[in-house]
């Protein structure tokens, strides 16, 4: 049998080591020494002893490294001699890997091989195609970190937090974040069945969901014009390699050619992305030499990161979050929160207090993570989030999911979807008396006239057509700004200013 080479093996188990680990910078100073300028004393004799025994030491970890690289040789031996089937070479190392990276026991920690690289390589790209969703690995479930803003999952009603088990009937369970992406995307117009567990619901319950393209376009402008003021939005939905120059751009268009009064922005759903598009754009808002951010790894003394501000805006700023806002948009927060002393509007957020790099590996990539982050004031986030200024939930229809059934809701029934449906009904302007689930004659008489409305069939009956038409109707609703009372609250805070 072909012996594993030892070098590969080397670096495999060298991963463990080193998981996490950057470069490190120190300045050794360099004295010119003449030979007669050196004695001998005691100290002397001391330090000689003491790198000795650093030298064995070394010695020591060198051949404990070479017993267990032949440990590890050997097994893969036995394995591929007696195992009772055919095992390649290759599948045994990116099998040592991906349980080297499993051991760290962090979820944002992965290895990917060669097709899961390409995956994650195309959502670099200008779009993709899939649902729409942001989902990462706690404890043994894959779970929504965001549904992205106007995607096909957030019309679904997919919200943060929700554990994905399956993927068209397909147990999730001990499926990579990477696999399970790879069932969950796919052509633009096919369907795709989540099962879904929540917190709040009895059971996991189904939800379809049609594919469409993703667009990576991040910063999205809008004006809000009163009497009062004018109000300029900027939706940042994800910070990606071109975010801060687009934030830049419409920032002075904002400024320059509407003359804004105040500015919200938006980072409500955004799952995050690359640390240095947050740097970049919070410069617009801090003067120089601000700390915004600790970076911590194992047991150093955490490092602030100070900003090379361009001072403070002279008109007030707002930032919305939610519980969909994570990891570099929770960088923005903090930091606008503590240092700046903005004004954060909405609920807490998601809690991602790390950060990842992501390393070539063969035709795969290694991805790990390599600090720990704190708020400027060194408050810790990693699964406690950044809490707002002003406290402001949305309205119930916000989070409620599409309906699942498979009969006819009508009088008399009792359910989760009876519930759904007096929920939509009363967003849209139908009082139903009542949101507990049970179909009673006022929830009746809200339907029918929901229907006569609608020129549907007035039976008090939600038929399949009546569903679909009212759930379009929340689901603009959701997108309406009257509705948003996060935004609404912004606009007033900024407006009395």
């Amino acid at each position: 049998m072909l012996e594993i080479n030892k070098r590969l093996l080397s670096i495999i188990v060298a991963l463990s080591l080193i998981v996490g680990s950057v470069a490190t910078f120190g300045i050794i100073e360099i004295f010119d020494l003449q030979s007669d300028d050196i004695e001998v004393t005691e100290d002397n004799q001391e330090k000689n002893e003491k790198d000795s025994n650093q030298d064995t030491s070394a010695n020591d970890e060198q051949q404990n490294s070479d017993r267990n690289l032949d440990i590890l040789n050997y097994t893969m031996m036995l394995i591929q001699e007696n195992y009772v089937y055919d095992v390649s070479e290759e599948e045994l190392i990116e099998g040592a890997i991906e349980g080297i990276v499993n051991k760290l026991g962090d979820p944002y920690s992965e290895y990917m091989d060669p097709e899961t690289t390409e995956q994650f390589n195309q959502q670099l790209e200008a779009s993709f195609e899939g649902i729409g969703a942001e989902v990462t690995k706690i404890g043994e479930y894959i779970t929504i970190i965001a549904p992205l803003k106007d995607s096909p999952a957030e019309r679904a009603g997919i919200r943060p937090n929700d554990r994905v088990l399956a993927v068209d009937g397909m147990d999730l369970d001990g499926y990579t974040v990477f696999e399970a992406v790879s069932y969950i995307r796919g052509e633009k117009g096919t369907e795709v069945t989540l099962t879904i567990e929540r917190d709040g619901t009895d059971e996991p319950f189904d939800v379809v969901i049609v594919r469409d393209t993703i667009p990576v376009t991040t910063v999205y402008p809008e004006v809000f014009s009163t009497d009062e003021g004018k109000i300029g939005l900027l939706e940042i939905r994800s910070f990606a390699e071109g975010t801060a120059a687009e934030f830049e751009e419409e920032l002075k268009r904002l400024e320059d050619e509407e003359n804004i009064d105040g500015l919200i922005i938006d980072v409500r759903g955004n799952p995050g992305g690359l640390f240095n598009a947050v740097e970049d754009i919070l410069k617009h808002f801090f003067e120089d030499e601000e700390p915004f951010v600790q970076m911590a790894r194992r047991d150093d003394e955490p490092l602030v990161e100070y900003i090379q501000g361009y001072g403070e805006k002279p008109y007030p700023v707002a930032v919305l979050v939610n519980e969909g806002s994570a990891s570099a948009s929770e960088i923005l927060a903090a930091a606008m929160k503590e240092v700046g002393g903005y004004e954060i509007i909405g609920t807490g957020t998601f809690g991602k207090g790390t950060v990842q790099q992501t390393m070539a590996l063969g035709d795969g990539l290694l991805k790990v993570t390599i600090f720990h982050w704190l708020s400027p004031l060194g408050n810790e986030i990693n699964e406690v989030g950044v809490e707002p200024t002003i406290y402001v939930e949305q309205p119930d229809f916000y989070y409620t999911s599409l309906i699942v059934t498979d009969e006819p809701l009508e009088l008399n029934m009792n359910s989760a979807e009876v519930e759904k449906m007096q929920i939509m009904l009363d967003a849209i302007g139908y009082d139903p008396g009542r949101q507990d689930g049970y179909f009673d004659e006022a929830t009746e008489q809200a339907l029918i006239e929901f229907q006569q409305d609608q020129d549907l069939n007035d039976t008090g009956v939600l038929d399949e057509e009546s569903k679909l038409i009212l759930e379009e109707l929340v689901i603009e609703a959701v997108g309406d700004y009257d509705s948003d009372l996060q935004l609404q609250k912004a606009l007033d805070v900024l407006l009395a200013e």
